[in-house]
């Protein structure tokens, strides 16, 4: 499944871990729709993939529309008033975090749909739909780290055109190798890792992702901290705009610790097996809020 999906070391086809077909081949349902599986010799007991299949379509589709109507209501109020917008939060800077959750929503329907029903729509088309995924989180993230740390988006002029040229390729070459490690299980899942955790394309994308989601908000916070101007943003409303990166923070500590099990730095025990599916997914889940928190609360915080 790709966002919001079980990242466990369920999810990957390689010698050194699990198997996904192989798990559900061993899966045995009783009565109480428990998953068992002889892990480390231990009767454990995982509800993560029912749950999250039964759960994760409502949730998208849900955010899906609240994203719509915060991003919508978000781009009215640039048109109707464009001189309540300057630094930090500029309307520039607004307007392309304003595509870039617009981007990032306009994908939930077909997540949703082939996590309900199955991927119906081929490997190609997975990659793809992981591809603008990340673009979007990515870029989103970028602008974020540019607008808090300079005044270049406060007019629309040839730096700030090829700053966001600048950021929006930027954030498509980071996104190349998450297309890379993502796949199709049986045509029935389009997963984000379907190539062995030790590989090249998945440790660069590892880096990525742990740059973006933890390394960034980090040397921002410490920026913000220890330059007064960067402070007085801050003090202006450019907190705002970190929520995106806050919610993404603890994704990006999942994405380590799930690191660690996969490559066997952790020896995973039962409990481990039982309980970060679920902590791993509800990570991703807040993450994949900020579609329609971020714009909410950059209009609430404007308007006000």
């Amino acid at each position: 499944h790709p966002p919001v999906s079980p990242q466990s070391p369920s999810v990957l086809e390689s010698d050194n871990a699990l198997d996904l077909l192989d798990i559900m081949g061993n899966f045995s349902y009783d009565d109480g729709n428990v998953t068992s599986l002889d892990y480390d010799a231990a009767p454990c007991h995982n509800q993560y993939c029912p749950l999250f299949q039964r759960v994760a379509p409502a949730f998208l589709a849900v955010t899906c529309a609240a994203a719509a109507l915060g991003t919508g209501a978000l781009l009215v109020a640039l048109a109707k008033r464009p001189h309540a917008w300057g630094w930090p939060q500029s309307r520039v800077l607004v307007a392309q975090l304003a595509v870039g959750t617009g981007l990032f929503a306009a994908l939930l329907p077909a997540v949703a749909a082939g996590i309900g029903q199955g991927w119906r729509l081929g490997a190609g088309l997975c990659r793809v739909t992981h591809l603008l995924w990340h673009w979007s989180i990515f870029a989103q993230a970028l602008l974020v780290g540019s607008g808090s740390c300079s005044t270049a988006w406060c007019r629309w002029d040839p730096r700030s055109r090829r700053l966001a040229v600048a950021v929006w390729a930027g954030a498509l070459l980071l996104a190349t190798p998450a297309a890379l490690t993502s796949g199709t299980v049986a045509e029935t899942s389009c997963v984000r890792r379907s190539v062995d955790v030790l590989s090249p394309a998945y440790l660069l994308h590892l880096a990525v992702s742990l740059s973006v989601f933890l390394l960034l908000p980090a040397v921002l916070l410490a920026a913000t901290l220890a330059v007064p101007r960067l402070r007085a943003g801050w003090e202006a409303g450019v907190g705002t705009s970190w929520l995106f990166l806050g919610l993404w923070v603890p994704y990006g500590a999942g994405l380590a610790v799930d690191f660690l099990l996969q490559a066997r730095l952790l020896q995973p025990g039962c409990g481990t097996f039982e309980h970060f599916d679920q902590a791993l997914g509800l990570c991703e889940g807040l993450g994949v809020l900020h579609c329609c928190l971020g714009p909410t609360a950059l209009l609430i915080a404007r308007l006000c």
